[in-house]
């Protein structure tokens, strides 16, 4: 059986106050294709669909429109709400849908949602079990002791009564201890939102969601295959891809994965602003790819961020790489104040915040300006 796996579309997001809802319409329709070249039996989206609880209304609109699609295609359609969805409004019209196909996951309630499906080898069972925290479970199963998020998905499980003879397959969207996160994902600090990656021991592939970075967990068994487009600056190295799933008889999982190539590409360019902006550097390859531009001036420029988006259009972020911002250094407050001027004390903070000295240019500077509001004239 050949599945296609998908998760963390988080439609309707917002990257540096920048829409990517086109962006989004854009890989939609390259993974349709993809789809159609691939000839699954099942789609798995795996959460975070959407990007908020309450989605823009272009959200919606488009993700209507993919669901559409894939459901004229013929395809079983399993899909969860992930931490970013609001499970309720996910779920609406489910049972209407079920019919052309689109499978969606119900509020937990302490029971989850299977379907079977059927191939030359056997029976293939599909469990949709939403994001769920141990609170949501404890709910349903007050006398299990549930503390933590192990021990909410290792409840949940065991009451899905799992039949092992069988080929079974999960979608969850959790956070799997031992793999590698990146800044535009939530995860709780200090990593009380881990679950064990031995609770899923039943499973012959889980379908996870919830991590941007497409990886295994243990081995191919246990997969997020991560987010269709990259959504920060940390994603820049990212391989962005779908993950196509052949289950074979029992015990028997092979993945491969497919590119996916974005409208805008996001990545990083550094330099100075001479350098960004001298013709023999661009030349004929101004990009509208999402930029973060790291400027190493050591002396910031006026304007810069509008003046660089004259030739990079689709610049996202500025920063500086310098001798200033290299360093945190710790300004001590217990110097003696008292035996040093103004302009001593102030050439310290400049020193301590700069990790360079004051010019003199910049010290002559500083103490007319100090004299002239001691003398009230400014």
């Amino acid at each position: 059986m050949k599945l296609v796996h998908l998760s963390d579309l988080h439609i309707g997001k917002r990257v540096n106050e920048v829409s990517m809802i086109d962006d989004q319409a854009y890989i939609l329709t390259q993974i349709l294709h993809r789809i159609d070249e691939v000839a699954p039996d099942a789609v798995l989206i795996s959460g975070d669909v959407y990007d908020k609880s309450v989605p823009p209304a272009e959200a919606v609109t488009l993700l209507d429109d993919f669901l559409c699609r894939l459901a004229k295609r013929e395809l079983q359609v399993f899909l969860i709400a992930g931490n970013h969805d609001s499970a309720e409004r996910l779920a609406f019209g489910n049972r209407l849908m079920e019919q052309t196909g689109i499978h969606i996951s119900p509020v937990y309630d302490g029971t989850v949602q299977s379907y079977a499906l059927q191939d030359e080898h056997g029976t293939v069972n599909f469990y949709l079990l939403p994001f769920v925290k141990p609170a949501h479970v404890r709910r349903y199963f007050p006398e299990r002791g549930i503390e933590s998020y192990t021990d909410a998905i290792r409840v949940a499980v065991e009451n899905m009564q799992v039949d092992e003879s069988c080929r079974n397959v999960l979608l969850t969207h959790q956070f799997v201890t031992g793999a590698t996160t990146c800044e535009s994902e939530e995860i709780s600090v200090g990593g009380t939102d881990n679950v064990d990656a031995a609770v899923f021991a039943p499973f012959d592939y889980v379908a996870l969601g919830h991590l941007h970075g497409p990886q295994n967990v243990g081995s191919n068994r246990i997969r997020y295959c991560g987010t269709p487009l990259k959504y920060s600056f940390s994603e820049a190295e990212h391989y962005k891809s779908l993950t196509v799933v052949e289950l074979g008889e029992k015990g028997e999982v092979r993945l491969e994965t497919l590119p996916l190539q974005p409208r805008h590409d996001m990545r990083q360019i550094r330099g100075t602003f001479a350098q960004l902006t001298d013709q023999t550097f661009y030349g004929s390859t101004v990009t509208d790819d999402y930029l973060h531009v790291v400027l190493t001036d050591e002396e910031d420029v006026p304007e810069a961020m509008g003046r660089l988006r004259i030739i990079y259009p689709n610049m996202m972020k500025l920063s500086y790489d310098n001798t200033r911002t290299r360093k945190n250094q710790r300004i001590d407050g217990a110097a003696d104040v008292k035996s040093k001027t103004p302009l001593e004390l102030f050439e310290e903070l400049y020193e301590k915040q700069n990790n360079q000295p004051m010019s003199d240019v910049q010290r002559a500077y500083t103490q007319e300006l100090m004299e002239s509001i001691w003398e009230g004239s400014v």
